[in-house]
């Protein structure tokens, strides 16, 4: 059964609709001796926009209880519902608005009789929770287990199933945490940074490799070795105080094959199933193929991503509602700012406008931009607000993804003897978006070779690609340790998530200091942190209009410019000679501009006529009255 994002306050009411049929109860939940093991969500709030509330209770046996509800003012419960699993049991209830925080007293009646609190809270009054991300802002995107260590405390869980702790392993934990990241705030504002996104920092306990955070074995708790929910809240707030958002990496199409929801699962369409184990095509092409088949779509949409990555049904109303409320749940707990959805194209499109559509209703200025990694300007636009008629049903209504196609493009713009009118084609292709400010631009990120070693190690070609991405349109994504050229290639992909050299109090040099680092790699952090904090206090480089013009000999320039005549110009060379540019071209954004000031070099340039570029440089030039 599809679900329709018009549909959801009607899901989250469903009426009681007992089952006959019984999962089989696992070993690990039969040890549960608490006749509730947990409910999910783990608390809620008063005040709400949409007053639904659906509770999953998981206890041994619960299924065969009547529930029933204490008086409360402004709370009704519309029904229970039990599953295939005898362990789980459904709670619908309605949280009207005049309901005040408190404690809902439910009672189970069966076999095991129980009473259970289920607390009501209060909704934080701050206006300055949950910004949102924007072209104004310029991201470090990192992986907590590899950035930093400043609690070594949490370093080793006692009851996780990975316990220890390997720095000379790819696929072991390596101990970095919230604290470590918190520690190197300053560090981050000295580029310009303005937002920060981990790799998912929810539980992920799995046997092995679990560092990464993209096999969530729990939806309601922070993974114990970067910290505590509670210490997730405060570090959500301490970066806010910081002028920094922060951005929450989630995956919806999966889960980690430990997750108590596979292990003891509420029902057999709960998750996608095959008769045998089934991978994705990874092919999105099935989803707007005219001349597709239906099993290439089927593969797509409900093949499992790996062996250990259960494919999520969401396509169930029940399971939809109970991931649209989590997601719904960590905006409200935290405070967080975005939401980056990895794998975005695989999740069943119905759930995918549901999903969006209830985090906006709810929070209106909250960022979104998904994964999106397909091969074609107009498919990665597809799965963005666009400009296209409904495929199936589907039309995007998320704001914005990751430009995997401007990312190719600088790619191929850098390497040596590139070709940097990619980077107009891609750029060409926005007329498909309804807002292509709202995409993500970058050049490298965890899961591809790092762009120092694709280039060559070439520090003249990365600072041209510094410069793109920092005065580009969109929200520039800088992945960490590019700025001090850490490097390798992407095979395995452990090798381009090596630790931030500092992060440990081990390390024998600290990269987060100007002592710590190379001359090169302080000509590479001084560039990004020159271009990054002008970006930051001019907003002609962040909302600024665009106005590219066709490369000629390799060379491609562009202006970013606002009504109020301020306009940045630059110009990279591609080629490995100087060059001799006219600038009579470009007279359309030149004219009424007399001068101009080098960003980097500070130098006053007072020939806008012409202009000798060198090999492999980028100009980035505030023009001047």
């Amino acid at each position: 059964m599809k679900i329709s994002h018009l549909l959801l306050a009607a899901l989250l009411c469903s009426s009681a609709a007992p089952v006959a049929s019984a999962a089989t109860v696992t070993v690990e939940a039969a040890k549960k001796a608490a006749p509730i093991s947990r409910i999910d969500p783990t608390f809620w709030w008063v005040g709400m926009k949409n007053p639904k509330l659906q509770l999953l209770v998981h206890g041994p046996g619960i299924a065969d209880s009547k529930v029933a509800l204490a008086a409360y003012p402004g709370v009704t419960m519309d029904g229970f519902q039990r599953l295939e699993s005898p362990n789980y049991l459904l709670i619908n209830l309605t949280i009207s608005p005049e309901a005040k925080p408190g404690k809902l007293k439910l009672s189970f009646d069966g076999k095991n009789k129980t009473k259970y609190e289920y607390e009501l809270r209060a909704r934080e009054t701050d206006k300055g929770r949950v910004q949102g991300v924007n072209s104004s802002d310029f991201i470090y995107f990192l992986m907590p287990d590899r950035f930093a260590n400043g609690d070594t405390k949490n370093d080793v869980i006692k009851t996780a199933r990975a316990r220890t702790i390997a720095r000379d392993s790819m696929y072991a934990r390596h101990g970095g945490d919230l604290k470590g990241i918190e520690q190197h705030f300053d560090y981050l504002k000295s580029l310009g940074v303005t937002a920060i996104w981990p790799t998912p920092v929810v539980e992920n306990d799995m046997p092995k490799a679990s560092y990464h955070g993209y096999a969530m074995t729990d939806y309601y708790q922070v993974d114990p070795r970067y910290g505590t929910n509670e210490e997730y809240v405060q570090f959500v707030r301490n970066a806010h105080k910081n002028g920094l958002k922060v951005i929450h990496d989630v995956v919806l199409n999966h889960v980690g094959s430990h997750n108590y929801l596979f292990l003891d699962q509420p029902a057999k369409d709960w998750f996608n199933r095959w008769p045998s184990f089934t991978r994705s095509n990874y092919n999105s092409q099935a989803l707007n193929d005219p001349y597709g088949s239906k099993r290439d779509l089927d593969l797509y949409n409900r093949g499992w991503f790996d062996t250990t990555m259960p494919d999520v049904n969401q396509s169930n109303p029940l399971v939809a509602t109970y991931i649209i409320q989590n997601f719904l749940w960590w905006l409200e707990y935290t405070g967080l700012d975005s939401y980056r959805i990895d794998t975005y194209p695989y999740s069943d499109p119905q759930f995918l406008m549901a999903w969006n559509k209830a985090l906006l209703d709810e929070y209106p200025q909250l960022g979104m931009f998904g994964e999106a990694w397909v091969g074609s300007t107009a498919q990665q636009a597809f799965f963005a607000q666009n400009i296209f008629e409904p495929v199936d049903g589907f039309k995007s209504n998320l704001p914005g993804v990751l430009d995997f196609q401007s990312q190719g493009a600088i790619w191929d713009a850098l390497k040596e003897k590139g070709n940097v009118t990619k980077l107009y084609d891609a750029l060409q292709g926005d007329w498909m978006y309804q807002d292509a400010t709202r995409n993500v631009v970058f050049m490298d990120n965890h899961d591809m070779s790092r762009v120092y070693s694709v280039i060559g190690e070439s520090l003249p070609r990365l600072k041209m690609g510094f410069a793109w991405l920092l005065t580009t349109r969109g929200i520039p994504q800088l992945y960490y340790g590019t700025e001090i050229l850490m490097k390798n290639f992407s095979n395995p992909d452990g090798l381009v998530r090596s630790d931030f050299p500092g992060g440990w109090k081990e390390d024998k040099r600290n990269a987060f200091t100007q002592a710590g680092r190379t001359p090169q790699e302080n000509e590479a952090y001084e560039y990004v942190r020159t271009l990054g904090t002008y970006r930051k206090t001019h907003p002609v480089l962040q909302t600024g209009k665009l106005m590219q013009f066709i490369p000629q000999d390799n060379i491609y320039t562009y202006f970013r410019y606002d009504d109020q005549g301020n306009t940045v110009m630059v110009m990279l060379n591609g080629n490995d000679s100087e060059k001799s540019v006219d600038l009579t071209r470009f007279a359309e954004r030149l004219n009424g501009y007399s001068a101009a000031s080098d960003i980097m070099t500070k130098a006053t340039v007072s020939d806008l006529k012409s202009v000798k570029i060198p090999g492999y440089t980028a100009l980035v030039w505030e023009l001047k009255k």
